[in-house]
């Protein structure tokens, strides 16, 4: 039977939706501070002073992001380009949906001794291969969802849609498994987490593993119903194939202007927003001393202004065009980053506070808003702007060097907050390089045409 365009549409939208809490949860706000606080005692433990052990938990969990980053950088143009050149798409976004859902189950054992530190940061960290992987097979499918106009708005949609996804997941996790009291082991509705499981052991924490992979087998049904590709014509070559198509297109990027200063300048910025995702949990217990209940209700308010702002992005993005909307954002997330190293507990620019002043929670929580927006807005354009420049019949390869673009450099951000928080042994300061980073980018954006290379794939295809 065949399935509808709106149905694709929708089933695509879906992995958005099902991917969102590695994120959300995994990375930002439930699993990702927990690492630290746990890193933190397992340090403090071996006799480190409490700053030393935080500045430890930070760039542990920096190298891992560091090296996966790496990985998927020089991996996945590879990946794209054989996929492209042998036809097969939807077999490797099975095989690294499998992954993603084994790895993800794996932060079930981040016991609270710290006892399987190392297990659980190797296993985040492929389960973050995994969904990127997933992820550029599966954005090689947007420009066959509609034209240049409706690009935007399918691709914020999306990514809105996803962002609510995660609000949802956040909401379940807080009322049900989520210790909000780690002194009593109680969630915020103040009972036991359900399905038995022992909150003195953090076993409801701990779930947030097997709730990913959960979240994820149920909500990918839609994709695999309803997203459906042509019969792919099974090319000869293979690898070898691969390679020399792959080399073709890296070499005719020395042409394109404009491709090559998008993906510069995409190179910088998503990086050092993935430096602020990763690490703006991390911050706010190192610094701000938060509870992981106080990051819980800071990731609600990210979430909820993503699933608006982005939506919002995305009709800008039909009206105006990818490149006003990431600009915007850029300005947005610079702004946030002088806001975080230019505060702590006791001032703000500066400006004593009064001993127990709430000012820097106050402004924590709104730097969350403005991530959340956007930062969903930037990441919904983006890929709608790496759609204007996608050759039509290469699409799975122009986004493996998409995701090239935002790995290459992803050991960047983790690295200079590693290395900045170990050589200054404060916390705070060590997020400061993520703002070279925006300005690097939104230098680079000048360079980028409006419209990427369509006009250039239109007059080749009429001369052919």
């Amino acid at each position: 039977m065949a399935v509808s365009e709106k149905k694709r549409i929708w089933g695509w939208m879906a992995f958005d939706w099902a991917t969102q809490p590695f994120y959300t949860l995994g990375l930002t706000f439930i699993f990702g501070p927990y690492f630290a606080g746990v890193a933190t005692e397992y340090f403090m433990s071996g006799g480190m002073e409490e700053s030393a052990a935080d500045a430890r938990a930070q760039s542990i969990w920096a190298m891992g992001q560091t090296f996966a980053g790496l990985f998927i950088a020089f991996s996945g143009p590879l990946l794209g380009a054989y996929a492209d050149s042998t036809g097969r798409r939807m077999p490797w976004i099975v095989f690294f949906s499998v992954g993603y859902v084994i790895a993800s189950w794996m932060l079930w054992f981040m016991l609270p001794d710290g006892s399987a530190l190392w297990f659980c940061l190797i296993a985040f960290s492929l389960g973050f291969i995994m969904a990127e992987f997933a992820l550029i097979f599966v954005n090689a499918q947007l420009p066959s969802l509609g034209g240049q106009e409706a690009i935007g708005k399918i691709s914020g949609t999306g990514a809105s849609l996803g962002y609510w996804g995660g609000v949802v997941a956040l909401f379940l996790m807080l009322f049900f498994f989520f210790e909000a009291d780690e002194a009593t082991g109680t969630t915020l509705l103040g009972g036991d987490p359900i399905f038995g499981l022992d909150g003195m052991e953090r076993e409801g924490t701990r779930a947030v593993g097997p709730f990913i992979a959960i979240w994820f087998i149920i909500f990918m049904i839609p994709y695999f119903l309803w997203v459906r590709e042509e019969r792919p014509v099974v090319k000869q070559g293979g690898v070898r194939q691969a390679l020399a198509d792959l080399k073709a297109s890296l070499v005719g990027i020395a042409h394109r202007d404009s491709l090559k200063g998008f993906l510069l300048s995409s190179m910088f910025y998503r990086d050092a927003l993935n430096g602020l995702y990763g690490f703006g949990g991390v911050y706010a217990v190192l610094v701000l001393d938060w509870s992981l209940a106080q990051i819980a209700i800071f990731g609600i308010v990210g979430a909820i202004t993503a699933g608006v702002f982005t939506y919002v992005g995305g009709l800008f993005d039909s009206r105006l065009g990818p490149r006003p909307v990431i600009t915007f954002c850029i300005l947005v997330l610079t702004g946030v980053c002088v806001v975080i190293v230019a505060m702590t507990p006791e001032q703000v620019f500066g400006i004593p506070l009064a001993e127990g002043s709430n000012v820097p929670d106050i402004l924590f929580y709104i730097c969350g808003a403005a991530i959340g927006g956007a930062g969903g807005a930037i990441y919904a354009a983006s890929r709608s702007m790496m759609v204007r420049h996608a050759h039509p019949d290469r699409p799975t390869e122009a986004f493996g060097l998409f995701a090239l673009s935002g790995k290459a450099t992803a050991f960047l951000a983790p690295a200079m907050i590693g290395t900045f928080t170990a050589l200054t042994g404060n916390a705070r300061l060590g997020v400061a390089p993520i703002i070279l980073l925006f300005a690097m980018g939104l230098v680079l954006l000048v360079f980028v045409n409006k419209d990427g290379d369509r006009a250039a794939w239109s007059a080749s295809s009429q001369s052919a």
